[in-house]
């Protein structure tokens, strides 16, 4: 199973009949472990990355570190819950360190990114404090590398 998760893991696209073949297993036992897994929530969705400048997309996202206060019986979940709700929110997480959560958020534009950290994330209770750094380029996202531009990292010294 960990094989199958590992193959697409690196691509989601990977159809059964390949990973069978890589892994020397037949296609029919590999789309039966996949559905189970779906089945199972192991599998929670197939994702592709999208280089957002080549698409022609003008997204801002941002990534908030929220500080805030567990509650009785439910500790950080009722309310990493109800923020992970919001369509705004593409990512949530319980962190250790200096703040609690951090949470990506995506939007058209600037406006709606900050509209979002004032009006809807800071008016939860809750919630005692937010940092929000806006992302400005990406260089890797999930293991994958965005295509770089090429330079020279030193002068060319002329005569």
């Amino acid at each position: 199973m960990d094989d199958i998760l590992k193959i697409l893991e690196e691509n989601a696209l990977a159809s059964p009949e390949l990973i069978a073949q890589r892994l020397g297993r037949s296609a029919d036992e590999v789309r039966r472990s996949i559905k189970q897994m779906e089945e199972d929530k192991i599998i929670l969705a197939y994702k592709a990355i999208v280089d957002d400048e080549k698409a022609n997309r003008s997204l801002v996202r941002a990534v908030i570190e929220v500080k805030i206060t567990p509650e009785r019986e439910g500790g950080f979940n009722r309310v990493a819950e109800r923020i992970a709700k919001f369509d705004e929110v593409k990512s949530c997480y319980l962190m250790s360190g200096a703040y609690d959560l951090l949470v990506e958020v995506e939007g058209p534009d600037l406006k709606h990114a900050a509209a979002f950290v004032s009006q809807k994330l800071s008016t939860i209770q809750g919630v005692l404090s937010t940092a929000t750094h806006f992302m400005l380029k990406p260089y890797k996202e999930q293991g994958t590398l965005y295509a770089q531009e090429s330079f020279e990292e030193r002068l060319k010294v002329s005569p």
